[in-house]
């Protein structure tokens, strides 16, 4: 079919114009204020993209409108609407669905091809987690379809098919192997379209379902944290129960979540007092809890098991019942992707993979572009200045980026921490008392601040000299080479493109 996607350069419709391409589909789409890694990836795909949201793309005349969460009934000030090809859309009667809907139908569930959905949650971790898992499996011969809400490095794109097995029955085969083909998707709770506000992961109905964390966020949609917890409870009731939960027990939320009742097996995972627990528990041979901790699911699908890590993030080993099964040697950085790792391992064995397997293929893993990525040098006497570029923007993934990146560089070297409240959560300020404590491991945090309907000097007080604001890319720009220093390293933090700041800094820096 044709289909022409609008709000196409979101990192998820990105993805799905590339499957939708791959698989033989005839793509077309527009979106406004584009900027890569997507823009890249469907100018190489040979995709044509429209800029704006115009009426006149009826002529296209396509089979199917998919439509992103971009879209609304908004109207500009002059009383005009925003998106004018869907007010088309709907006046004229066409056919038109969600991105997540169109995925389900034509990818993930159809009929002729169905998949092992492996479905990554969590507010923190999806991307980075999804790629892991996506590369595990890769490396054990499984061929998996990927959606990554990024570009994983490995692959060098955000999406693809996978191995077709046309026509197959079940998931798994008497000897345990996997038939279907796995399909891992990065499983978002935000809305799925202006008319359907159910999270986009109720559509992707998963065999396999990685809940990595979860706090509040998206306050421009969710109310407060029990609202959210109620999407994922919908997650976690289509899972089957031959299928798995793979849960971070550290998290009280997701505790929550499971309390509301779950009916397949459950893998917990964690580090702190969920470990502590655990170790306790088959320290005793005769606690309930060490022989079926999964007495608190409706039908008892499965029993529970447990998994820890131990070791610093570049060298650790992975823990199942108290017994290790495998190290992990790698150059990522961070407690936090330990976690994200260790979820994707527990993920991996759901569909036949070794924990040893798993944990060699992760030595070879190169994480995902905008985690993380170190975007240039400048050569100074004494050293150089290093700019990195990451995805963070919630104040927890902001604290857990610079944690990372301090651990690799040591305590006496100089972290700036250039960042832009960019998300619509961060827009509102619902966040903003938790920057000073997200930026403890800067030595300077600079704010770009356009945009902003709450001051963010105010907000960044506590931090006296060590916070700066920039109203503009450019005043930001200006602190930056003011305050640089040879060796330092600046970590530039935004969900969207920052206004190119990355190849700014480089060139003014040198």
């Amino acid at each position: 079919m044709h289909i022409h996607i609008l709000g196409m350069c979101g990192t998820f419709m990105g993805g799905l114009a590339a499957l939708a391409r791959e698989a033989g589909h005839k793509v077309t789409g527009c979106d406004a204020g584009v900027y890569p890694p997507m823009s890249d990836q469907l100018r190489d795909l040979g995709i044509d993209l429209v800029e704006g949201f115009a009426a006149d793309q009826m002529q296209f005349q396509p089979d199917m409108y998919v439509i992103g969460n971009v879209v609304s009934r908004a109207r500009l000030a002059d009383g005009s609407p925003k998106f004018p090809l869907m007010e088309a859309i709907l006046e004229s009667g066409v056919p038109y669905t969600s991105g997540p809907q169109w995925l389900c139908d034509h990818v993930l569930h159809h009929p002729s091809n169905p998949r092992h959905v492996m479905a990554v949650a969590g507010t923190h971790g999806k991307t980075t987690t999804t790629a892991m898992l996506t590369w595990i499996l890769e490396a054990a011969g499984l061929q998996p379809g990927f959606l990554v809400g990024g570009v994983p490095l490995n692959f060098g794109i955000s999406a693809r098919l996978g191995q077709t097995r046309m026509g197959q029955a079940s998931s798994q085969g008497a000897n345990g192997q996997i038939q279907r083909t796995p399909f891992v998707i990065e499983a978002d709770e935000y809305d799925t379209a202006f008319f359907d506000k159910r999270s986009k992961f109720v559509h992707y109905r998963p065999r396999t379902a990685i809940l990595n964390n979860l706090e509040f966020d998206h306050a421009d949609i969710f109310d407060n944290l029990s609202s959210i917890e109620r999407q994922f409870h919908h997650l976690v009731r289509i899972v089957p129960a031959s299928g798995r939960l793979v849960v971070n027990a550290d998290e009280k939320s997701l505790q929550r979540v499971l309390n509301m009742g779950h009916w397949s097996g459950v893998s917990q995972f964690g580090v702190g007092q969920a470990a502590t627990k655990f170790a306790q528990q088959i320290s005793d041979p005769t606690s309930t809890n060490a022989q079926n901790s999964g007495s608190n699911t409706p039908n008892n699908a499965n029993a529970n098991t447990f998994w820890s890590i131990q070791g610093p993030p570049n060298d650790f080993a992975v823990i199942h019942q108290g017994k290790e099964l495998a190290r992990v040697r790698w150059d990522i950085t961070g407690v936090h992707n330990q976690l994200n790792a260790l979820a994707a391992i527990i993920a991996a064995e759901h569909v036949g993979v070794s924990v040893p397997q798993a944990a060699e293929a992760l030595a070879t893993f190169q994480n995902v572009r905008r985690r993380m990525e170190v975007r240039g040098t400048v050569e100074r006497p004494g050293g150089s200045i290093t700019v990195y570029d990451d995805f963070a923007h919630h104040p927890t993934a902001i604290r857990t980026t610079l944690d990372g990146l301090r651990r690799k560089v040591g305590p006496n070297a100089r972290i700036l921490a250039v960042f832009e409240p960019r998300s619509n959560t961060m827009k509102l300020g619902t966040l903003k008392s938790q920057l000073p404590w997200s930026l403890e491991e800067a030595n300077l945090a600079i704010c770009h601040s356009g945009g902003l309907d709450w001051d963010a000097r105010e907000a960044l007080t506590e931090m006296g000299a060590r916070a700066q604001v920039g109203h503009t890319v450019d005043e930001v720009i200006a602190q930056v080479v003011a305050a640089a220093q040879a060796g330092d390293h600046v970590l530039c933090m935004s969900n969207g493109g920052f206004g190119g700041i990355h190849d700014k800094l480089l060139k003014a820096l040198g």
